[in-house]
């Protein structure tokens, strides 16, 4: 609830200031065909998944203005989805829960977060633009494992019983931003990447996506940008909430973009 609070409050501000002549509004959204590896676990002693290739969405907001000490502000909303299994070699412990070696055990990995970034708009001439700012990831994340055991109880008959160990996770992790967007003269093309990073003390972080846009509407009133390119994300986390995760999300998206 407080995170729709805060997400809706930035943008009704954005909306209300967006109304001036000097400033802009950006809305977009993308569809992120992605493959998913790697592991999770309660502890450093993380257990590997056959994660599935899933499609994902995300969407962003942004108001720029040219005052020159008040930063540009993105809202951006991304959630990673995905399913997995995995045959126990080895004794795994996850959410108060103790699955057995040799055990067939399924998980459910959801994962959104929400960033809130400041930036400032360093160089833009028209052709080449550059920004840096600093986001805060807010992740809002459960992680399921679950196994179905069956076992022999005293009378001689067969007993199934469902085990599931859960896991959430909420915190703010902050991160870099920059940005980088080079206009092709004359062809409506723009080469473009963006991204998120973090690597300090426990926490492995990065966020990019490098593309290509077209101008498809070019007027005084609304542009509007359709946008390809690769998206990659690792999660590299160690005790987030007594979560550790070490999972890569990495796919082609095709997207929009409107600014007003």
């Amino acid at each position: 609830m407080k995170k729709t609070l805060i997400a809706a409050s930035l943008i009704s501000l954005m909306s209300a200031t967006a109304q001036a002549d000097v400033v802009g509004l950006y809305i977009g959204g993308q569809i992120w065909d992605n493959e998913a590896t790697g592991a999770f676990g309660e502890t450093a002693n993380m257990q590997e998944f056959r994660l599935d290739d899933e499609q994902q969405t995300s969407f962003h907001i942004a108001v720029e203005h040219p005052f020159p000490f008040i930063p540009n502000i993105k809202l951006a909303q991304t959630t990673l989805d995905t399913t997995g299994s995995a045959t126990l070699t080895e004794e795994f412990k996850f959410g108060d829960e103790t699955f057995t070696v040799g055990s067939s055990v399924d998980a459910d990995f959801d994962v959104s977060y929400t960033d809130y970034t400041l930036y400032y708009e360093l160089f833009d001439n028209g052709a080449f633009s550059f920004d840096f700012g600093l986001t805060g990831r807010d992740f809002d994340s459960e992680i399921v494992a679950t196994s179905t055991v069956t076992t022999t109880d005293s009378s001689g008959g067969s007993v199934t019983e469902t085990l599931t160990g859960k896991q959430s996770a909420s915190e703010i992790v902050p991160m870099l931003y920059a940005a980088t967007e080079i206009g092709l003269m004359f062809t409506g093309l723009n080469l473009y990447a963006e991204g998120n990073f973090l690597s300090i003390d426990d926490h492995t972080l990065y966020d990019y996506q490098v593309g290509i846009s077209y101008d498809l509407i070019d007027n005084i009133a609304v542009d509007v940008n359709v946008t390809a390119g690769y998206r990659s994300v690792k999660l590299e986390l160690e005790d987030l909430s007594d979560l550790y995760t070490d999972i890569e999300f990495d796919g082609v998206f095709a997207g929009l973009v409107i600014h007003f």
